[in-house]
């Protein structure tokens, strides 16, 4: 008698923790969804110019939050390569801000040739190693209203950071001069 009411006291802890997963996975999947649907639905992307031949058009989409103005995006275009373990490396390329006229946005084109510049330090006993190499980043104000719209070329990716600050503004310091 004692063995079955164990048993029913571990059946009845596994159907409550079956449950409770199950609770704990539908919150999560309704966060994720609504989260995305804030995401979307800033502005209908239709407004911006079809990407050219060679390119691919790009979207990111940051959430809108109290302190947007303390806050910067910083986005790079470039791509991963396998590079020796000791060296820096950069992909030319631009940016180019551009206006969609008639709407008040801003785009921006990115243009390589696809070259790549590095230190040249001799490193043979540096593994190999997996490098996401990019052109100098483009920063600009978060806006958690408006995406930022960026043609880049085919075979490339565009990342992006989000720094913050606490709000606080700093002076300054003059430096003054002996008079001789």
């Amino acid at each position: 008698m004692r063995l079955k009411e164990q048993n029913k006291k571990i059946v009845m802890r596994k159907n409550v923790l079956n449950v409770m997963v199950m609770m704990l996975f539908v919150l999560v999947a309704s966060t994720t969804v609504s989260k995305a649907q804030m995401v979307i639905d800033k502005i209908d992307l239709s407004i911006f110019p079809a990407a050219e031949k060679g390119y691919k058009k790009m979207v990111i989409e940051v959430p809108h939050s109290e302190n947007d103005k303390n806050k910067k995006i910083e986005f790079s275009v470039g791509k991963w390569m396998e590079v020796d373990g000791c060296n820096t490396f950069n992909l030319a390329g631009t940016f180019e801000k551009k206006d969609l006229q008639g709407w008040g946005y801003d785009y921006y084109v990115f243009k390589t040739n696809g070259n790549v510049a590095s230190t040249m330090m001799a490193c043979p006993d540096k593994a190999k190693r997996n490098l996401f190499v990019s052109a100098q980043p483009e920063t600009v104000r978060y806006n958690g209203r408006m995406p930022i719209v960026i043609y880049i070329p085919e075979g490339y990716e565009a990342q992006f950071k989000i720094f913050t600050t606490d709000g606080d503004t700093y002076r300054a310091a003059e430096v003054r001069e002996k008079k001789k």
